[in-house]
């Protein structure tokens, strides 16, 4: 941890464990609404990772996507797989909810998205991948974070110029996923870059991957100090990952990866 910035070392400061005599529960309750018939495996690997990290995660998916994680039951105890009609009792009850990995660019994915970021503006969201892509800007808040990559940066600079990673003024966290990521906070136009990672990291669903991440960490922290820390581990387990077996590892090895890496780092601090 000597190799971090004054900012990142004060992120990791606020990330707490969990109390000895805390109840289940206490330690974070997240809601992922992600998947679709065409994109299996993103909206897991969200799941997985989080599971880790927060008390209990609610996951609610497709009814295909939904079928698959019933079925890999074993691998997953910690969470309660909803069908989309609940999905607003849950939102309800979780501290933040994630919406997009894996969710394709249609129709439903736009109605679905903006009807519940309008109805339920003050909950802590992230919003991710196909959900970010059919989003109503005008609905973005101090308390949202979007995790887009360069080319979905575009996009939302081509429908409002706040967006423009140079003069950054919109009104929402921002996590801009690269080789060097950049976390923007609401209209303030200087970004705060984590470097790190390897061509490893190039792999499909390593977004998906720091979208949980960052989605389990804003149950309890900031939304600036969780785009930080998550930033940084997942970075930091993929290079973990390149020393022990260079760039050939996938997804599913950096949620295994980051826990040790998280762990290691907050006793480091």
């Amino acid at each position: 941890m000597s190799n971090l910035t004054p900012i990142l070392k004060t992120a990791f400061s606020e990330i707490t464990l969990a109390d000895a005599k805390s109840h289940k529960g206490q330690n974070g309750k997240l809601l992922i609404i992600g998947g679709s018939d065409l994109f299996h495996a993103a909206s897991k690997w969200s799941l997985d990772v989080a599971s880790k990290i927060v008390d209990m995660v609610f996951y609610a998916s497709t009814p295909s996507n939904n079928k698959l994680i019933k079925e890999a039951k074993e691998k997953f105890w910690n969470g309660i797989v909803i069908e989309r009609k609940q999905i607003e009792n849950y939102i309800q009850e979780a501290d933040v909810v994630l919406i997009g990995p894996g969710m394709d660019r249609s129709f439903y994915t736009k109605l679905l998205v903006n009807k519940l970021l309008k109805k339920y503006a003050d909950k802590k969201w992230v919003i991710d991948a196909g959900a970010l892509q059919m989003l109503d800007i005008k609905l973005l808040k101090q308390n949202h974070v979007i995790t887009p990559h360069h080319q979905e940066m575009d996009l939302l600079k081509n429908k409002s110029e706040l967006f423009d990673e140079q003069n950054y003024q919109a009104n929402c966290y921002c996590l801009l996923k690269g080789p060097i990521d950049k976390v923007f906070s609401p209209q303030n136009p200087q970004a705060v870059e984590v470097k790190g990672g390897n061509a490893g990291m190039t792999k499909g669903g390593t977004g998906d991957v720091l979208a949980g991440l960052l989605a389990a960490l804003y149950c309890k922290s900031s939304a600036l100090n969780s785009c930080l820390v998550a930033s940084y581990i997942n970075k930091k387990a993929g290079e973990e990952l390149y020393l022990k077996q260079g760039p050939y590892f996938n997804s599913s090895d950096l949620v295994e990866m980051i826990p040790a890496t998280l762990w290691q780092a907050l006793q480091n601090n």
